[in-house]
């Protein structure tokens, strides 16, 4: 009697090792794909065990039993230190029909990637907060011990600010709805294929700040790259616009003002270098400060006594100041900041653009006072599963820690 109750437990058996050995079949890779290295010993790792929340099972009622498991390391950063995610999912099988079952892989920023949100948030706010470069950041994880190359580091820079593009794209809705925005470029050097020479491409920003004047709309920066000066690159960004913007004096902006859509506020220090009556081209209802005076007019000495004050001020000293602190700043004598922060060059169009999608997400929850790591690691955590039509929820003014 005992016979057959052995056969049919190792017929169990090796039905179970049968599939299990089917499910421990490595992945078929490219032949010329790198191969993965290990994670190194050394980190340290935290489990996390992911079971299906069943005890029974689903088909026939049947107990499940553990015939193994799968692991998944997901390397992760915590301010100053890394450690390892191990997302441990047992694989279970019914013991009366044989069915299987297995908690999901929890969806992560990179589909089949190993970065956790914490250390892609980490390379970002490292690259475009603290101005360094991958190819350091790539330096110092190898003091770490980690094989982290520049090419590895850019990619999850390319797949991550792409996951991020609608929070961008959200930010830039808000900018366009202020009633007065700011605006200005910065030149850029991008890589010319096939010449081993770089052309200048233009980082645009398109800022709202009515802090200064007490509004309560949220600060917010929108940056947008293209790779040239051309004025046709404005005038698609700001097609939607309508009100004040107060810019320098770029040929390229002339389109926009002719069509009495976006009405110009001069930048000071142009306004001594073309001295217009701003009257001629608003009315007698423009406001003082919008009017730039010829040379030789009474108050044309005050307005220059204003620009020599403003440029004895870093640019970087009054931006990361609040606008009550300003007037302090200005006082002071040749109050200087770090100069230019470190800038090689950006590879292509996509690196461009994925350097405006950086810039819009960190100065913007930089001018809302919120930590851009600890609100970037949130959000790539939950925008991957977020839908599109609610992304506004997950905006840095809207972030509590």
């Amino acid at each position: 009697m005992g016979t057959p109750l052995v056969r049919v437990t190792m017929a169990n058996e090796i039905a179970a090792a049968a599939m299990t050995a089917r499910m421990r079949l490595p992945d078929i890779e490219e032949k010329d794909k790198p191969k993965r290295r290990p994670i190194p010993d050394h980190i340290p790792r935290m489990e996390v065990e992911l079971t299906p929340g069943a005890e029974a099972c689903a088909d026939c009622g049947g107990r499940l039993r553990r015939i193994g498991e799968d692991v998944t390391e997901e390397l992760e950063y915590l301010p100053g230190r890394f450690i390892v995610n191990r997302i441990v999912r047992p694989r279970l099988t019914c013991a009366c029909c044989k069915r299987f079952v297995q908690a999901p892989l929890p969806t992560r920023p990179i589909e089949r990637g190993r970065p956790g949100p914490g250390l892609l948030a980490h390379v970002l706010v490292s690259k475009y907060a603290d101005h360094l470069p991958l190819y350091r950041q790539s330096q110092i994880f190898d003091r770490e011990g980690l094989d982290l190359d520049r090419s590895t580091l850019a990619d999850w820079v390319g797949k991550s600010t792409a996951l991020l593009e609608p929070l961008a794209d959200a930010i830039g809705r808000h900018v366009l709805s202020g009633e007065a925005i700011f605006a200005d470029d910065t030149p850029v050097q991008m890589l010319a294929p096939g010449t081993g020479k770089t052309q200048t491409a233009r980082l645009r920003t398109y800022a709202r700040d009515e802090r200064p004047w007490g509004g309560d709309a949220p600060p917010a920066a929108w940056y947008r790259f293209s790779g040239d000066r051309k004025g046709q690159h404005p005038k698609d960004h700001l097609a939607r616009y309508r009100g004040w913007m107060h810019a320098d004096d770029y040929a390229g902006f002339e389109d926009l003002y002719r069509t009495g859509a976006i009405r110009e506020v001069a930048c000071m220090a142009h306004v001594l270098e073309h001295p217009v009556d701003c009257r001629a081209l608003v009315g007698d209802c423009a406001p003082r400060p919008y009017l730039a005076l010829p040379a030789g007019h009474r108050d044309g000495d005050r307005y220059r006594l204003l620009v020599n004050v403003e440029s004895n001020i870093s640019v970087y000293v009054l931006h990361e100041h609040p606008p009550f602190e300003r007037p302090e700043l200005r006082t002071a004598p040749n109050v200087q900041g770090n100069g230019h922060p470190i800038y090689l060059f950006v590879g292509s169009e996509a690196g461009g653009k994925a350097a405006a999608i950086a810039y819009t997400l960190i100065e913007t929850a930089k001018l809302n006072a919120v930590d851009p790591h600890a609100w970037l690691a949130n959000t790539l955590a939950r925008i991957p599963d977020y839908k599109i039509t609610k992304v506004d929820d997950l905006l840095p003014w809207k972030w509590r820690a």
